[in-house]
């Protein structure tokens, strides 16, 4: 079973991830985990702080010679901020000259700080910032790279910022990736990209923040990952578990999810069809290529709204001081005006992580070749 567990705060030291699962054999370098932490700070109206920190990775265990052995792979993100929040975020026994007693909007600060007691809302923030998708992304590096040998690519693009929305009939295949990462919003629709970036603009101007909508895509997808078995293990159940995890995320769907709720029948199902060279096929992408809580290997669609940020740089929405009870408006930290195309890459990463844990559940081995040799003489046997 593949599993990860990321540890870390958002200005501490690093961010760490333990990845769990993966077969021996599997080629990686600090280059493929690099590159898909620069995608994650991708986008028009990203702060300044994706200027201000690099991503520095490193490797502490379960890769030798550019490979993986097996065991578990540990993976460091460098926090080149660090310097700066030595004192504030120190792990030795002290406290801070500066407690934060006003709770933000939107964020987990104030349930956080009466789930566990806490006076300062820096103790729950830190961790349950963004900055923690780095490490996530950091292990979707290695789950991309195993699915690559399956023959299965996963990409995203921007959909819908705030108000504007891209052409439904353009939709990116594996080799629009560059493209797509070229755009200033990671929208493939170029006529909605100008919309989008000028909204942007005006939300910037406004102080204010955008949300809106990504859709992820799954190429190459073998049938038959997930279960119509039991409910933990239908893949459209742990997909959108996986998509939702993501902070600030508030809605998911699959395929043409809550839009076919609204057709008859006759017009929400995805037909069979039979080709000889390609085997059996679906019509159109209505299911978004799940059906009974198992992939059915036509193109998976899956589409996640974010909720414009929380932190607004001009701090507008009104709190409490948990100390004097007295009324006042949310404290700003550094933010963006909108996190939309960075967060196709976590989306991405996410969808990746399921999709690779499904695939060894599924297809078992513990090297590569294995794994490879157990996918190819099913995908022959279906055929």
């Amino acid at each position: 079973m593949l599993r990860f567990l990321t540890a870390g705060e958002s200005h501490g030291p690093a961010l760490a991830v333990i990845v769990e699962g993966l077969p021996a054999g599997l080629p990686i370098t600090i280059d493929d985990v690099a590159g898909e932490l620069a995608r994650r700070r991708l986008g028009f109206g990203r702060g300044p702080r994706m200027r201000f920190e690099q991503d520095e990775v490193e490797f502490l265990g379960g890769v030798r010679h550019g490979h993986t052995l097996g065991s578990p792979v540990a993976i460091v993100i460098h926090n080149t901020e660090w310097p700066k929040w030595t004192d504030e975020m120190s792990p030795a026994p002290g406290v801070t000259a500066t407690p934060l007693h006003q709770p933000r909007p939107g964020h987990a600060d104030l349930v956080g700080m009466q789930k566990y007691g806490f006076d300062d809302a820096r103790n729950v923030l830190e961790r349950a910032s963004a900055r923690e998708t780095a490490a996530r992304v950091a292990a979707g590096a290695l789950a991309k790279g195993l699915l690559g040998h399956l023959g299965t690519q996963v990409l995203s693009h921007v959909v819908a910022l705030g108000p504007v929305r891209a052409s439904a009939e353009r939709r990116p295949k594996p080799a629009d990736l560059e493209t797509v990462d070229a755009s200033a919003v990671r929208c493939f629709d170029p006529d909605a990209e100008a919309a989008m970036i000028a909204e942007v603009e005006a939300a910037a101007a406004a102080g204010d923040s955008l949300g809106g909508v990504v859709e992820v895509l799954g190429y190459g997808v073998p049938p038959g990952l997930g279960s119509h078995v039991h409910w933990d293990r239908r893949v459209d159940g742990l997909l959108a578990q996986a998509l939702m995890s993501i902070q600030a995320m508030k809605g998911v769907e699959l395929g043409d999810g809550f839009e076919t709720a609204a057709r008859r029948g006759s017009a929400a199902h995805d037909e069979i069809l039979w080709d000889e060279q390609a085997g059996y096929q679906r019509a159109s992408t209505r299911a978004g290529g799940t059906e009974g809580g198992m992939t059915t290997g036509d193109l998976l669609v899956a589409r996640v709204a974010m909720k414009p940020l929380s932190t607004l740089n001009r701090p507008v929405l009104r709190t409490v001081d948990v100390e004097t009870k007295e009324a006042t408006v949310s404290f700003k930290e550094r933010t963006d005006v909108t996190a939309v195309p960075a967060s196709g890459v976590v989306a991405e990463t996410m969808v990746a992580l399921v999709l690779a844990g499904e695939a060894l559940r599924k297809f078992g081995g513990d090297s590569l070749d294995e794994l490879v040799r157990n996918h190819d003489a099913f995908i022959a046997a279906l055929r």
